[in-house]
């Protein structure tokens, strides 16, 4: 073992700084601790919680390319109750390693296609605009109530075929099982509660399709097809599953994020407030600086070496995205939201490798669409830091409650 690395195992465990996903205090700025974790313990052990963590850049980038010695078949979700062999019934692809998982996800490729995606823009600026129509008949309004959190789950429901009736449910449903409570380091029972009644309801959905077909994505993943394969009803509800919380919570918290640090930064922010051309600038710097997917696990396949302590096999171990954004070693002045950086450096966000986000492209069309929506009708805006909230989750980081006071144009 090398002196720079000897120091780095003494540092990790002698330190008496702890990292625990499930702390609160953690969920409110995590930043300090993956600047420690980057430059006093990049592999970091936490064997009362039990797993291993990557914080720097270029560990997490290789992780998530590495498909033989990481394994994702027990999910990607810290907590005990959703992580291990059952964990790809909720969280469908996510949760599997290839072949299972190049066939699943090119089967539901085949439904999921860029033109649908395309096809669905109107219709994003048409529940954006409804929704920011009535959040800004109030000057002040809770932004992630009555609109962040509204159009990601609309527009989820829209390309599934939740009709609009019973979107205010699921919406409520989602939320509920991505909630943690402080002290609690597993899934709760009111998530697991949730998590059931989400999966009724698309499976009883799953069963209206096969019945009589519409236009959503729920009867075209029915009929997708590979050389006679297809899905399951129960790989279908896994994946509309998926999409609800994965897709509905991430843009979610990526709006929120977007607004707050907009707010921090005034400087920043006049640039997309006086030119639509730099929305993109915006939901591309806070995809950065504050991603909403924090930490993703996976599972070592055999015993794996790094900065020279071995990982045994079979360990839980995270890859944390959140950190290696923030990593000066891979972007100048990390700590710094500036929408004229660079923007040539993969972006660990979206994950990477095989299991690249399937919805990426889909999350950043939403956002640039709220975003460039609101600043077209919102001429200034403050927020009441002290009145907000924040999430508490060991996967996704974000606003439960952003109240803001706007001046309309």
């Amino acid at each position: 073992m090398s002196n720079v690395a000897r120091a780095e195992a003494v540092s990790n465990r002698e330190s008496n700084r702890v990292f625990n996903p499930y702390d609160y205090a953690f969920h409110e700025d995590p930043y300090p601790t993956y600047r420690w974790l980057r430059d006093e313990a990049p592999l970091y052990h936490n064997s009362e919680v039990g797993f291993y963590a990557l914080a720097r850049y270029d560990d997490v980038v290789a992780g998530f390319r590495d498909n033989r010695g990481l394994s994702s078949a027990n999910g990607v979700s810290l907590d005990p109750a959703a992580y291990g062999p059952h964990a790809s019934k909720t969280m469908s692809f996510l949760a599997m390693d290839d072949p299972r998982h190049q066939r699943m996800r090119s089967l539901v490729s085949r439904g999921f296609t860029p033109r649908r995606v395309r096809e669905l823009e109107q219709r994003i600026v048409e529940l954006t605009r409804q929704h920011l129509d009535s959040a800004l008949e109030t000057e002040e309004f809770d932004f992630i109530a009555e609109f962040a959190g509204k159009l990601p789950m609309d527009v989820v429901s829209e390309l599934v075929g939740v009709p609009e009736a019973d979107r205010a449910q699921t919406r409520r449903l989602a939320d509920a099982v991505m909630h943690r409570e402080e002290g609690v380091q597993d899934v709760p029972h009111s998530a697991m509660d949730a998590a059931l009644r989400l999966v009724q309801y698309y499976s009883d959905m799953v069963a209206a399709r096969r019945a009589e077909r519409t236009e959503d994505l729920t009867s075209a993943l029915l009929e997708a097809e590979i050389d006679g394969d297809r899905l399951a009803d129960d790989e279908i509800i896994g994946f509309l599953f998926l999409m609800v919380v994965a897709g509905n919570e991430t843009t979610t918290k990526l709006l929120g994020n977007a607004l707050y640090w907009g707010w921090r930064n005034p400087g920043e922010l006049a640039k997309p407030m006086a030119d639509p051309g730099r929305i993109e600038d915006w939901v591309e710097e806070t995809l950065r600086y504050d991603t909403s997917s924090q930490i993703i696990a996976r599972t070592t396949t055999r015993e794996l070496r790094y900065h020279g302590e071995d990982v045994p096999e079979g360990s839980l171990l995270l890859l944390l995205p959140g950190s290696a954004n923030r990593d000066e070693r891979a972007f100048d002045r990390a700590d710094a939201f500036d929408l004229d950086r660079d923007r040539s450096k993969q972006l660990t966000s979206f994950g990477g490798g095989s299991h690249f986000c399937l919805g990426a492209h889909l999350a950043r069309l939403e956002a640039r669409i709220a975003l460039s929506e609101f600043t077209r009708r919102v001429r200034a805006y403050d927020i009441d830091e002290r009145n907000a909230q924040r999430v508490h989750s060991t996967n996704v980081r974000g606003f439960a409650t952003l109240p803001v006071r706007v001046e309309v144009r």
